[in-house]
């Protein structure tokens, strides 16, 4: 866990950057084992690396979005899930890569069906989402807005 934690505190920002300027602010990722249990430990990782950076009050919201794209990957693409997150001119942006070229489906579910509403969840709690081809498979991506009052005073170390 120590391991994922140090790769999640990576501040690749300079001191003076802003949330109103186009420079990157924050971002951070991390590699996905590719078990049931790996899904739990992202959403801690999510969830503390929010809290470090002042964002606390989004990380509910990322975890179960981001939670929706990491077991879409489990289930149904192959090879290495890997997750970014940055935070850029007032957004955050949660990225889940996969193997997988083909892109979600959006499904109706049965009102008795235990799955097939994750991407209904993100597109109803997103400000944005979508999935973009890559030469080694898809990113599948959302949004959400960052209220300028939430950017607290953290500083990231240079390393």
């Amino acid at each position: 866990m120590a391991r994922h934690s140090a790769l999640w505190a990576r501040a690749l920002n300079p001191h003076s950057a802003s949330l109103d300027c186009g420079t990157v602010w924050y971002t951070s990722s991390v590699t996905v084992r590719r078990e049931p249990a790996s899904v739990g430990r992202t959403r801690r990782l999510l969830a503390a690396q929010l809290n470090t950076w002042g964002l606390e009050e989004l990380a509910e919201t990322t975890q179960l979005l981001a939670s929706e794209l990491i077991t879409n990957a489990l289930l149904h693409a192959h090879g290495p899930i890997h997750v970014h997150m940055r935070v850029h001119a007032g957004v955050l942006r949660c990225e889940v890569e996969d193997a997988d070229p083909k892109g979600p489906t959006r499904r109706i579910a049965a009102t008795d069906a235990e799955n097939g509403r994750g991407i209904e969840l993100v597109d109803a709690l997103a400000h944005h989402w979508g999935s973009d081809h890559t030469t080694t498979g898809k990113t599948t991506w959302f949004e959400l807005p960052i209220l300028a009052a939430t950017t607290t005073s953290y500083t990231p170390t240079r390393r």
